[in-house]
């Protein structure tokens, strides 16, 4: 089993940065697969990134494709999504994820374990 905690979220200005994390615990953390979604209110939850289990292969939404990147340090057993050039429709609850097959997928229903989010605020 693994148990994820988000930080890193808060209030920002559009067109500024932030980098949230992803700590990790439990066995094998570096087997997994790991994402990062996002859910507005009113929406549905919808992938941000993902990384496969050695940090080799990544795949980022369109809608933030050259804005965020996503990355892995298994050693620390933490992933992180660095946010660029922010916009007011960044704002959400940013939740990682992990999957057990190890490879990079866009889908949450693939995806094993959840964290409990973290807030992002983009003001204009």
């Amino acid at each position: 089993q693994v148990q994820l905690v988000e930080s890193g979220g808060g209030l920002v200005q559009a067109g500024g940065s932030l980098r949230l994390s992803c700590a990790a615990s439990g066995r094998a953390f570096s087997t997994y697969a790991m994402g990062w979604f996002r859910q507005a209110p009113g929406k549905e939850r919808e992938f941000v990134a993902a990384v496969n289990w050695s940090g080799s292969n990544t795949v980022h939404a369109d809608s933030v494709k050259g804005r965020f990147t996503i990355s892995r340090d298994n050693a620390k057993m933490t992933v992180y999504l660095s946010m660029n050039r922010l916009k007011p429709e960044d704002a959400a609850v940013y939740y990682c994820a992990a999957d057990a097959s190890g490879y990079a997928r866009r889908s949450p229903l693939v995806y094993d374990y959840w964290g409990q989010g973290t807030q992002v605020t983009v003001s204009s």
